[in-house]
């Protein structure tokens, strides 16, 4: 799955290169290069687009499952992307991503995001090192409560390591509409750096209440779930772009 990683969720692009975000307009121009945006707790940019290991990255270790996604992480790093995020939930995703970054040696570039999800303490400071192992790195970019999964105990085990340097950012993720009032409260009490929530041009319940409370108490946004799993391109698949989409180098499916 590829997913997209914004820390401002777009709402609409204009012909005019402007991005409407809640009726707010923010000029942009497009270039070679990913835009990057900061991460509120601490200033530091990272991409807007990031790639999401669920399903694609739990492969066997056969060298041919492997090729396509070796040269997949050569090109997000590449065209200036870095975020990988997975989660022990993901079979063997962290796993794939660890051996192919360690093999590529370009960690250093890399900005890697799991999870924990499991319940209790011990059993989460358990995977969380088996999921250090696995990614082949001593430090952590980015830990998550997987669908606020025993959230409480986690955060306090990660507000720790982050303390200790084991982790850089700590965060909490869910994909329903129906856990949005949870991540609010989680916001508000507990200011997480980092909150990953579903939303795109079909589903923007995120709209209402939650992006804007992210935005004000200065939550970093992981948007999963951008084309409703694929269903947002049936309705277009197979017919040709408008007119204008080539004003922005954006072409029709080249036929291979």
């Amino acid at each position: 799955m590829l997913q997209i990683t914004t820390l401002a969720a777009l709402s609409s692009i204009t012909k005019s290169n402007e991005i409407i975000i809640e009726n707010i307009p923010m000029h942009f121009e497009f270039t070679d290069e990913i835009a990057k945006r900061s991460i509120p707790s601490s200033g530091e940019k990272i991409p807007l687009i990031s790639l999401g290991a669920w399903k694609t990255f739990d492969i066997g270790n056969s060298e041919d499952e492997r090729t396509a996604l070796r040269e997949v992480i050569k090109t997000l790093v590449a065209k200036g992307a870095s975020v990988i995020d997975s989660s022990p939930m993901y079979g063997a995703s962290e796993t794939v991503v660890g051996d192919l970054s360690a093999g590529l040696n370009i960690r250093d570039k890399l900005f890697l995001a799991t999870k924990v999800w499991t319940c209790g303490k011990e059993n989460g400071i358990q995977q969380m090192y088996e999921s250090f192992r696995k990614m082949k790195t001593g430090k952590m970019d980015l830990m998550q409560v997987h669908n606020l999964i025993d959230v409480h105990t986690h955060l306090k085990t990660l507000r720790i390591w982050k303390d200790q340097g084991k982790i850089r950012y700590f965060g909490i993720t869910h994909y329903t509409i129906s856990a949005y009032p949870e991540l609010m409260r989680l916001i508000k009490n507990e200011k997480p750096d980092f909150v990953q929530f579903n939303y795109n041009i079909s589903v923007r319940e995120a709209e209402k209440e939650l992006l804007p409370l992210a935005k004000d108490k200065g939550v970093a946004v992981i948007i999963n779930r951008p084309f409703e799993e694929g269903a947002l391109f049936r309705p277009v698949m197979g017919k040709a772009l408008p007119a204008w989409a080539n004003e922005y180098d954006i072409q029709n499916e080249k036929k291979w």
